[in-house]
């Protein structure tokens, strides 16, 4: 039977860290044999969790002394060169230069030095490198484009226009994200269209961005991942169909709310997004994080309940979806006379929910964003009049509507 498992992580049996001067260069490691391949921090399904682990192993990058990798921290110049010249194994292609603001002592001096001499870093005017400077994610993929001497194979702006924001693509940058894109170089979580090229790199995406590239260059295997972009893909993969078992649990999260109250009567729109992605034992991405199940919280046995009805990937798939919370039977009284701010802060509510704190509390300001699906709630006040308080559902979005799927639901990726 098939069954979803959690990406089992391989152990290590020492870590390998450079320190210099207290400090610790944790994108050195001294060999690839000792090399960490587990980290505190980064969960088996973890978006770049496959990717952080193979870099690890061929000793690309490592981790800190804690036992953590730290994948949301950011990149600077210096760290990033580091990590390429572990990575990449290039003649150099011109002359060293010594930049005015990297001292021959400085803990990345030979790094940046070679970085610079095999065409993957180049310096600002001034002569200066900007060593402590955070790397932005253009620059990333500018860096392997050119120092893997790419360029685009198709027309730059027609590429481009595959993200949503192409639009913020530096003038110097867009040929060789171009060439980088059609090179599937281009790792963009959690949404693929959308490039982000001026936010600062993290620790985790220029994993993803460096391990494409040696795939790129046939010098690693390829990772099956629903973010890596596959814009100006010579082949086209076969789509694989999987079989997602009955029973199975799918995390998710309500980002907009810390609470949601609805009554035990009501029915209303929610939409969650999936916290974590869903892996087969074999580690592939079946439901990606960031995907979103819309559905329904419903009336049920002695409380509420969230029923799914479609499932949404972040690649535009859709599916549809049998699947289901426990009943949620957690109530919260709601007294006349109590203020509405102390119940609507960080707090979304059902129509019905919405018209009982209105007519118990006698506030007829409660305002649509505050009402799930934006619902009108002027009809319903009248079904509460003359009550002194109401008992209301309240569900916690971060451990109440965690659901299974009530029949096997069949999905394809590539």
């Amino acid at each position: 039977m098939f069954t979803l498992n959690r990406l089992q992580s391989g152990t290590a049996a020492l870590m390998a860290l450079s320190v210099t001067v207290g400090t610790v260069a944790p994108f050195i490691t001294a060999s690839p044999s000792f090399a960490q391949t587990s980290f505190s921090d980064v969960s088996s399904n973890y978006w770049a969790a496959q990717f952080i682990q193979q870099l690890s192993q061929r000793g690309v990058i490592a981790g800190f002394p804690d036992g953590s990798f730290r994948p949301e921290e950011p990149v600077t110049r210096a760290q990033f060169a580091a990590m390429v010249n572990k990575a990449f194994q290039k003649a150099p292609q011109r002359q060293a230069i010594n930049f005015a603001d990297v001292p021959s002592n400085y803990w990345a001096s030979s790094a940046i030095g070679q970085a610079y001499t095999i065409g993957f870093l180049s310096g600002y005017p001034g002569n200066r490198f900007e060593p402590n400077q955070a790397i932005p994610r253009q620059q990333v993929l500018v860096s392997l484009a050119n120092g893997l001497e790419y360029a685009p194979s198709a027309n730059t702006e027609s590429t481009l226009q595959y993200f949503n924001d192409a639009s913020n693509i530096a003038s110097y940058a867009r040929s060789p994200i171009a060439a980088a894109t059609q090179k599937q170089i281009v790792v963009n979580y959690p949404n693929v269209k959308f490039l982000n090229p001026t936010a600062t790199a993290t620790r985790a995406q220029v994993a993803a961005f460096i391990y494409q590239a040696l795939v790129s260059s046939n010098q690693a295997s390829a990772i099956n991942s629903p973010y890596v972009v596959a814009v100006g893909s010579t082949t086209t993969p076969t789509p694989i169909a999987v079989t997602i078992p009955q029973g199975t649990a799918i995390p998710v999260k309500y980002d907009k709310a810390d609470k949601i109250l609805v009554t035990k009567d009501e029915t209303a729109p929610l939409t969650l997004t999936v916290s974590q992605n869903v892996i087969t034992q074999e580690g592939s991405v079946v439901i990606p994080a960031g995907s979103q199940v819309i559905g329904q919280l419903k009336p049920a046995t002695g409380g509420s309940q969230f029923v799914a009805e479609k499932l949404v990937l972040t690649t535009g798939q859709e599916y549809q979806l049998n699947a289901s919370s426990e009943v949620i039977t957690k109530t919260e009284r709601v007294n006349k006379g109590t203020s509405t701010g102390s119940i609507v802060k960080n707090t979304v509510l059902g129509a019905g929910a919405a018209a009982a704190v209105s007519a118990v509390t006698g506030d007829r300001a409660i305002a649509t964003e505050e009402v799930l699906g934006g619902a009108g709630i002027g009809a319903l006040i009248g079904l509460f009049f003359g009550r002194n308080s109401v008992d209301l559902v309240a569900i916690d979005p971060d451990t109440d509507l965690q659901m299974t799927i009530n029949q096997n639901l069949l999905v394809s990726f590539k």
